[in-house]
């Protein structure tokens, strides 16, 4: 691990972030194609964070105050659990006010579990009381939604509401057991699971016209 700069007399000490290459550096046993960084359409993966702790016993490592990257994504959280930083197959668990942008896009909620597949974030399931997404639209207002859980599909640029699933552009709202909502597009489409009989339901509330002036 890098050394930290000598404490100022009279400060605080500066919390140390923890650098990618010193948490490969420790541990040894993990392949060395996780030091590398990642080629192809996405940036790197770059680790962001506070402190760690590594279980050797298990391969684990525990992350505080974590952040992820890679080109536009970027997950954020205060806790993180990983199966390994070989990104070719990995499975990250996040928790507490955890934080994910997505192609213009930003979901929120209580935890996450992130897969890497390939050397790429491929799929992000986020569960929340209730989980939330919001996206700058182009029309210039705000897509705002709510479910028990979103799934974020990186191939598809897709996020896939479930559970008491709410979308709002601000004007019109819509409702049902799953939605799924095209970011590129900017487009929503709206289904029943299997089993289920629920409907969707859409509420349009008109604009109200502006008051006509009124000449002197």
């Amino acid at each position: 691990m890098a050394a930290s700069n000598p404490d100022t007399p009279g400060r605080e000490p500066r919390p140390t972030r923890i650098a990618f290459a010193a948490i490969l550096a420790l541990v040894l046993a993990m392949p060395a194609i996780a030091a590398q960084p990642t080629k192809g359409r996405n940036a790197e993966i770059v680790v962001d964070a506070a402190s760690s702790d590594v279980d050797y016993r298990s391969n684990t490592l525990l992350f505080r105050d974590v952040v992820i990257t890679q080109g536009p994504l970027r997950v954020q959280a205060e806790r993180a659990r990983a199966t390994g930083l070989d990104f070719k197959d990995a499975t990250w668990t996040f928790s507490g006010k955890v934080k994910i942008d997505v192609e213009g896009g930003t979901m929120r909620a209580e935890e996450a579990v992130v897969n890497f597949v390939a050397d790429q974030l491929a799929r992000a399931t986020v569960r929340g009381k209730p989980a939330e997404f919001e996206q700058q639209m182009k029309t210039g207002g705000k897509a705002r939604g709510r479910a028990g859980s979103l799934v974020y599909e990186t191939r598809g640029g897709t996020v896939t509401l479930k559970e008491n699933a709410w979308l709002s552009d601000g004007r019109s709202e819509i409702r049902g057991q799953q939605l799924v909502y095209e970011i590129a597009a900017q487009r929503v489409q709206a289904g029943k699971t299997t089993g289920s009989d629920e409907r969707v339901r859409i509420v349009i509330r008109p604009q109200t016209a502006p008051e006509p002036k009124v000449t002197p």
